[in-house]
């Protein structure tokens, strides 16, 4: 579903991105990990085309996106097929729980009228587990777990068929940090979606992934099963798997 190939990405003389390749299947979930600084959210900006690549190939489903010139209907569509669970939730504050998870269905591609726009809203919420009186709150009256759930049912309103997840656990108590992975694996599983997440989490990680990708140094330096994640001898892989101050990667200081 998604191929990258030989990706690169500078910001002046900071080389973020140095030959990365790595390939998604339809209906994966993908976790990268990394340090911070080491370019998750630069990836999954250039697969969105909000970064664009210095060199190298970007495919989704078999169409190549990086560099592509699109137009206005062209680049609505294609971002349609995207959800996107970003870190914060990053709802709007000034609108209603429910204007925020229907927004792509009231302003993007194909949109629906004021009601059905609001009864898919309170579906998707019901379905995150939240009540259907939270869609006439706003934003700042709820929790950071109920704000991190609304932002998910604002990710799949649309039935994306590839959803992003930017740290999504982050700022989230272990009890509501289990409650938002069991989420995203249970709705990944039934919506049939590819699914891409960058995390820290290792507690997300084993939730979440079927393949894990460790980004360093601008590379990918090992991807397998999660179930193989334990067992590789990378010594990248183990030093940030079991966060040991010792070993290759640098600490920042």
């Amino acid at each position: 579903m998604i191929r990258l190939t030989d990706l690169h990405k500078s910001f002046g003389a900071n080389r973020v991105l140095a030959g990365v390749t790595l390939e998604v299947a339809r209906g994966e979930s993908m976790v990268i990990i990394g340090g911070s600084g080491t370019g998750k959210s630069v990836l999954l900006k250039s697969i969105l085309g909000l970064v664009t690549p210095d060199a190298g190939r970007i495919e989704i489903d078999g169409q190549e996106v990086a560099g592509a010139r699109m137009g206005r209907a062209a680049r609505e569509a294609f971002l349609a097929r995207f959800g996107m669970l970003f870190q914060g939730a990053a709802l709007f504050d000034s609108l209603k729980v429910w204007e925020n998870v229907a927004f792509r269905l009231l302003h993007g591609p194909g949109k629906l009228s004021k009601a059905e726009a609001r009864d898919r809203a309170i579906d998707r919420l019901r379905r995150v587990g939240l009540r259907p009186e939270v869609a006439d709150l706003y934003p700042a009256e709820l929790s950071g777990g109920m704000q991190k759930r609304a932002g998910l049912a604002r990710a799949i309103a649309a039935n994306p068929e590839i959803i992003f997840f930017d740290e999504p656990t982050t700022g989230l108590d272990p009890i509501m940090a289990g409650v938002i992975n069991e989420l995203i694996r249970e709705i990944v599983t039934e919506m049939g979606a590819t699914a891409m997440t960058i995390t820290h989490d290792m507690t997300s990680v084993r939730a979440i992934a079927d393949r894990v990708a460790m980004l360093h140094g601008g590379q990918i330096r090992w991807t397998g099963p999660v179930a193989d994640m334990d067992a590789t001898p990378d010594p990248y892989v183990q030093q940030f798997i079991h966060g040991r101050a010792e070993g290759p990667i640098a600490a920042v200081r």
